[in-house]
């Protein structure tokens, strides 16, 4: 992919700088891995060896975050996520940056977890072991210091003009 041609773009859009630069000083190492001719997009995504230190230790959403008794987390990956202006991998994504990129040997991450697993109490991560991806579930208030979280930002590269929109 032709970076000065992405630069030249985001540039113009400055709340996605801001989400970039977001991701990028909480050590997510951004970086384009995707290009959907579909939606017209670019996909930037964390491409840190291991799921960013800054993003660690924090309980999935804030109802896991507030449902913990004791030893509560300092926050959560979905409030901390949307005060970037960024969304949580999903489950597709995080399986298409392992393609591109393997990450998550010794840490994981969580992912955007579909409603009808987190109405239980649950929430995904994944990691990389054994040569596999892997996707598992755990109780949405569990937080551990190698459990963190990846966000993507989407964009738009062509010259016709567009709203912007948050991703």
């Amino acid at each position: 992919m032709d970076w000065l041609k992405i630069e030249e773009k985001i540039i113009n859009q400055p709340e996605k700088i801001w989400s970039l630069h977001q991701m990028e000083i909480s050590g997510g190492e951004p970086d384009v891995i995707f290009y959907d001719d579909k939606t017209d997009e670019y996909h930037i995504v964390d491409c840190s060896a291991e799921s960013p230190k800054e993003r660690r230790s924090l309980a999935y959403d804030y109802e896991g975050q507030t449902s913990r008794k004791e030893h509560q987390p300092k926050n959560n990956a979905i409030d901390v996520a949307k005060s970037m202006k960024i969304e949580l991998l999903t489950e597709e994504e995080y399986h298409l940056l392992q393609a591109v990129e393997i990450v998550d040997q010794k840490n994981s991450s969580w992912l955007k977890t579909p409603e009808k697993i987190r109405e239980l109490g649950s929430a995904i991560f994944g990691d990389y072991r054994y040569g596999t991806v892997f996707i598992y579930r755990n109780g949405a208030q569990s937080y551990y210091a190698s459990r963190g979280f990846r966000v993507i930002l989407k964009f738009w590269i062509t010259s016709h003009t567009r709203s912007i929109q948050k991703s």
